[in-house]
């Protein structure tokens, strides 16, 4: 998945995206919505997904949640 089909299904949606830019390493993305929810996308398809809206963003992405203590 790529940055700009995330923007596109999470801001059609209703939650706004507040920041764009790429990240440290300058191998993707990193995005913020006003939900409180980063989305850190990686050039080569990878997601993240954390902060306080993350559970509805990890929904709309279609997205599994990783189990914890595996």
């Amino acid at each position: 998945m790529d940055a700009d089909r995330i923007v596109a299904l999470v801001t059609a949606a209703g939650i706004e995206l507040t920041d764009r830019r790429r990240n440290v390493k300058g191998d993707g993305w990193s995005l913020s919505f006003a939900s409180g929810a980063t989305v850190e996308v990686g050039d080569d398809g990878t997601v993240r997904v954390a902060g306080k809206g993350a559970k509805a963003v990890i929904s709309l992405l279609d997205l599994s949640i990783p189990a914890r203590g595996t």
